[in-house]
This record gives C-alpha cells, sequence and structure tokens, in this order.
C-alpha cells in the first residue's frame, strides 16, 4: 500500500514537471504561428498605401497640369490660365500640330490652311484669318517671359485634337489627337487602381461597379493584372478579379482636316535650268531652246535673295517668256540664295513674318508682272535652324501661288541624315513638284575623286524620296555636266602640316565642270581610253600630264539613259538638268526615249 502510495506521488510530481514544459512548447508554437501569420498577412494582403495625385502626376504649381496624350502620361506640363489649359509652343510643334508657327521675334503665332494664313498676336482676343478679324473668349497666345503658351481650345480649332481640363486635387489634361476605336472595361465590384501590377504597389484611384475603364495592355509578364486609364486621368493597373464585360469605344474628331489641292500636269515633264548670270544672257534664249528636243519646261535663274528683309534681285524678261510661251515652253522661275551668301541669312530673312511675307509678295508680284507658269526654289543654305522658317516660308508661298494658279517647285538635295530638317513630306502637301537634285554626290570640295551621280546613287535617291513624296510630285534631274579630277601627290611640307587626327588623304584634289563635248575633246587631245565601268554607270576615264593624274567619269547618252529609264521605272513625274547648253544635242533624243 504504502509503495503504490510512493508511485503515484512520484507520477504526480513527474505530471508537475512536464506541465511547464508543455505550457512552453505551446507559447512558441503560438509564437511561430502568429510570426507565421504576420509573415502571411503580410504577404498576401493587399496594400493599403496610397500614393499622392501630386507625386503621381509630379505637378508642383497650382497653375501647372500634367498632360495625358493618347493614353500616355507625358513629362512635359500644361498650365491652366484663367480656366483655360495651355501648352508651350514646342509642345505644340512636337507633339500636336507641326503646321503652327510661332515667331519669337515679332511675338506672332501663324498657322496655314491651303489658302489662308492666320495670325494670331500675343495678349490678344483677336486673330486675323487672311485680311479677316475674328474674336475669341479667351487669349489664343500668352507669354512669360521666353515661353510662349497656346491656348488648347485655338489649337483645336485648327487640330484633329479633343481634351478634357480635369482640376479636382490637381490640374491634368487629358488629350487625344489619335482616334477609332478602343477596347474598354466594366468594373463588376468596388476596387482600386495601383501604380504598379502588385496588391503591394501604392493605390493611385478607387473604382466603382459600374465604372468603365480603358484596356491598355494585358501580358502574362503582370499575371492577372490589366493596365488601364480611368476616366478621371489616371493610368495604372487592376486585378482582373474586379473586371467583368468588356466593350469597345469609338471616337472622332469633328475636325476636318483641309484637302490641299495641286497643280499636276497631264504629261511627263522634260525640264532644264537655263543659267542667268546677268540681263545680257536673256538674248540667248532663242539659241538655247532651238538646241533642245521636246523641251516642257524651262527655269531660268532669275530672282536672287538681296538682302535679310526679304527684297529680291531680279534679272526677269518678257521677251524671253514671250517666246518660251510661243514654243510652249513654260517658264519656272528660279529664286536662289546662292548668289547673295556672303551678305545675307537665310535664317534672318525665314524666321520673322514680316521678311518672309516681303519675300513672297515680291516673287508673286513678280510672276505676275513677268506672266511666269511657275516659281523654282533653290535654298541650298537652309541649316537646322532656319529650317522651320524655311518651310513656313513655303506653307505661304505655296498659299499665293495657289490663289495664282502658279505653279510651286521646290529644288531638294538628295536625302542624307544631315538634311532631314528640309521636311520633304510637308514640301509634298504643300508644294506642287519636288525636284531631286541627283547629282553632286561627289563634287567640286570633294576630298576624293569620284562620280557626279552614279546610277545606285541616283537610285537610292529616289527611293528614300518616294517615302515621303508621292511619286507623281516628284521630278529628278540629271546633270549635263562631268567633274574631270585633277590629283597630285602631296608634298612633304603639305603632309607635315596636317594633324594626328586629320584623316589621311595621300593627295591634292580639285576639279572643274566640263559640257559634254568639251570634255570628249579633253580626252581626245590626251589620248585618254574611255571604258565602261557598271558599277556606277558610266563611262570611266583617266590619263597622266605634267605629273598630275586626270580621271573623269563621263556623262553622256548611255549614263543619261539609265538615270531617264528611272523616270519610268518609278512612275515620276519627270526629269530635268542642270544646265541647259552643257548637253550635246544628242542628247535629247535620249531624253525623249523616256519622257514620252
Amino acid at each position: 500500500m504504502a509503495t503504490t502510495k510512493r508511485r503515484r506521488r512520484r507520477r504526480s510530481r513527474g505530471r508537475r514537471k512536464a506541465a511547464p514544459m508543455l505550457a512552453v512548447f505551446v507559447l512558441i508554437v503560438l509564437i511561430l504561428a502568429g510570426v507565421m501569420f504576420a509573415f502571411l498577412y503580410e504577404k498576401y494582403s493587399p496594400s493599403k498605401e496610397r500614393m499622392s495625385w501630386n507625386t503621381y502626376f509630379e505637378v508642383t504649381a497650382s497653375d501647372e497640369a500634367a498632360v495625358i496624350l493618347n493614353d500616355q502620361m507625358m513629362d512635359f506640363k500644361a498650365r491652366v490660365i484663367d480656366g483655360e489649359p495651355y501648352v508651350t509652343t514646342d509642345t505644340l510643334y512636337d507633339y500636336l500640330n507641326s503646321r503652327f508657327y510661332w515667331d519669337s521675334q515679332e511675338n506672332l503665332l501663324l498657322y496655314t490652311t491651303p489658302t489662308e494664313l492666320i495670325t494670331a498676336s500675343v495678349g490678344s482676343n483677336t486673330y486675323m484669318v487672311a485680311k479677316q478679324s475674328c474674336m475669341e473668349d479667351y487669349t489664343p497666345v500668352k507669354v512669360d517671359g521666353d515661353t510662349a503658351y497656346v491656348a488648347l481650345k485655338y489649337i483645336q480649332k485648327y487640330t484633329g485634337l479633343t481634351y478634357e481640363l480635369m482640376t479636382d486635387e490637381v490640374n491634368r489634361v487629358n488629350i487625344k489627337t489619335e482616334f477609332g476605336t478602343a477596347e474598354t472595361v466594366t468594373v463588376k465590384k468596388n476596387g482600386n487602381v495601383r501604380y504598379r501590377a502588385g496588391i503591394k504597389s501604392p493605390i493611385l484611384t478607387d473604382v466603382s461597379k459600374g465604372d468603365t475603364l480603358y484596356v491598355l495592355e494585358e501580358t502574362e509578364d503582370v499575371g492577372d493584372w490589366t493596365k488601364v486609364r480611368t476616366s478621371n486621368g489616371f493610368i495604372g493597373y487592376i486585378r482582373n478579379k474586379y473586371l467583368g464585360q468588356k466593350g469597345e469605344e469609338t471616337t472622332e474628331s469633328n475636325y476636318t482636316e483641309p484637302e490641299y489641292t495641286n497643280i499636276s500636269k497631264d504629261y511627263t515633264i522634260n525640264m532644264a535650268w537655263h543659267q542667268v548670270t546677268n540681263a545680257d544672257a536673256n538674248s540667248k534664249v532663242l539659241e538655247t531652246i532651238a538646241n533642245t528636243k521636246g523641251l516642257t519646261t524651262i527655269s531660268p535663274t532669275w530672282f536672287f535673295l538681296k538682302d535679310d528683309d526679304g527684297n529680291i534681285d531680279s534679272l526677269a524678261s518678257q521677251t524671253y517668256v514671250n517666246y518660251c510661251h510661243q514654243n510652249n515652253i513654260e517658264v519656272w522661275a528660279l529664286v536662289e540664295d546662292i548668289t547673295h551668301k556672303d551678305t545675307i541669312t537665310d535664317y534672318e530673312i525665314l524666321s520673322r513674318t514680316s521678311s518672309r511675307q516681303r519675300l513672297v509678295s515680291n516673287l508673286i508680284a513678280k510672276a505676275i508682272e513677268f506672266d511666269l507658269d511657275g516659281i523654282n526654289i533653290d535654298f541650298e543654305y537652309i541649316n537646322e535652324d532656319s529650317a522651320k522658317g524655311y518651310v513656313e516660308f513655303l506653307r505661304e508661298l505655296s498659299i499665293m501661288c495657289r490663289l495664282n494658279g502658279i505653279i510651286l517647285s521646290v529644288d531638294n538635295y538628295r536625302p542624307a541624315d544631315h538634311n532631314r530638317f528640309y521636311n520633304r513630306a510637308e514640301q509634298g502637301v504643300v508644294a506642287d513638284y519636288l525636284i531631286i537634285m541627283g547629282y553632286d554626290e561627289h563634287y567640286a570640295g570633294s576630298e576624293e575623286a569620284g562620280s557626279v551621280a552614279s546610277i545606285n546613287w541616283v537610285r537610292e535617291g529616289i527611293e528614300e524620296t518616294l517615302k515621303e513624296v508621292p511619286a507623281e510630285k516628284v521630278i529628278n534631274a540629271v546633270p549635263f555636266y562631268t567633274r574631270l579630277w585633277e590629283e597630285r601627290p602631296k608634298t612633304a611640307e603639305e603632309l607635315a602640316q596636317e594633324s594626328d587626327t586629320d584623316d589621311y588623304v595621300p593627295n591634292v584634289v580639285s576639279s572643274k565642270a566640263y559640257g559634254m563635248d568639251t570634255i570628249d575633246k579633253i580626252l581626245a587631245t590626251n589620248g585618254a581610253e574611255k571604258t565602261w565601268d557598271e558599277t556606277t554607270g558610266q563611262y570611266y576615264a583617266e590619263y597622266v600630264a605634267d605629273g598630275k593624274t586626270y580621271k573623269v567619269w563621263l556623262e553622256e547618252e548611255e549614263s543619261i539613259a539609265l538615270k531617264a529609264a528611272l523616270i519610268k521605272e518609278y512612275n515620276l513625274a519627270g526629269i530635268s538638268a542642270w544646265k541647259l547648253g552643257f548637253e550635246r544635242q544628242d542628247i535629247w533624243d535620249t531624253i525623249l526615249k523616256y519622257v514620252n
């Protein structure tokens, strides 16, 4: 009996010892469970953090407005002035409508239609459409310091554009310039749109059952999330479980783009430039034309930019025009910026509205006075600074040409990276014809001898132009001249003067341009043999005289035939040539095979 009691006491003491241990174990389990729960809750529960609207839209000033353009948040801002949203002229040009032109010197904003020049002055609620005054209940253009701002309401008058200004909490404006059918989705239960795809990303805005969202992106890399735009201007992500029925919404602009009409000949143009350097040279037009065959158009070099105020020098002759018309030849008088290049500045002439308009008026006045059929623009000193003014000049000139039935043609370099700012695409809209100067592949200033116009180089120039300009407006120009290249080795003194950074050029290279018959005589005199070069599509010849090497890639019937054939191959508007007097008479028979 006593033994039993002792056993019971030992078991009781054992249970008493085990109880604390069990409690500790349970406590540890509970702690671990709590930690695990907290971890899992933190990992899988949605964040309630909200991103401030100012942070999201990056708006720091009360008159500043974020810009959402075609469902994309832009890194530039608008301004809200007197309750109207405004954008800078740079934003206007780069993103909304590049046909607007801001004259910072004379504080004018201009817009051209096919037949009207529209002018708005800074700080005024009136503007001019041609000669008619119009008024708005807002100010179209305002200036703050060096920055000009244009009202979206004014831009909308001449642009396919819609916009909505929202001013709750943070100013923002939603702009659309791209229209069509957009995918939508209806919210099926209350939720929120987050900054990124993920439940831990901050909340941008709440959405309610029945709201319409605009679907921007559905991709596998964001899992069960969809990128959307809300009606109040947020672009973010929402979990698919909040989304219901999909749909479509079609948007369109009430603006109708104006139709640009152009003069288009119903025949293939066979054109050539006639270099006229003084009034007496006009008298030679009779013999000049007499030596041609099938010529439809002549472009005499008659007009020269005279000063920075838009005035011109003229060599125009009524007798010349009359004689051409009697022979069914149109006269497209050329105006150039080359003759007085040392005393004029293209930028000064073209960037100011007053000088640009004076130039337009002077050219149109001459065209009417002399009964010209067209004006040919040959500005070869345009740089990136003067490019916008140059294109605006062409727009404004095209208005007056269109109203007066005068053809506007524009000479252009072969397309290259360094001359993209000539904006051939816009030229192709406002001008009647674009002429590719398909020569000067190698020119007077070239450091190495080479072809003036190799066939593949010419072909590439046409193909690049046609990416921007319709074929029915493109005229390709060919050279009637050939360059005779002279090469001599550099002297030791000349080599010593070169820096280590100079590209090594072993020879001193120079050249002169000659007509077809003249270069043949030079080659015959020096006993040079001509061989056909398949790569350039020309005859090549060289000879040595007085320790110098002479090289030439000839322009003659066969090389011109290859270039003229491109007119038909690409269905171009025609061919032109620089310049009359350099050609052999037989060349006209060659050209006529391809322009008739």
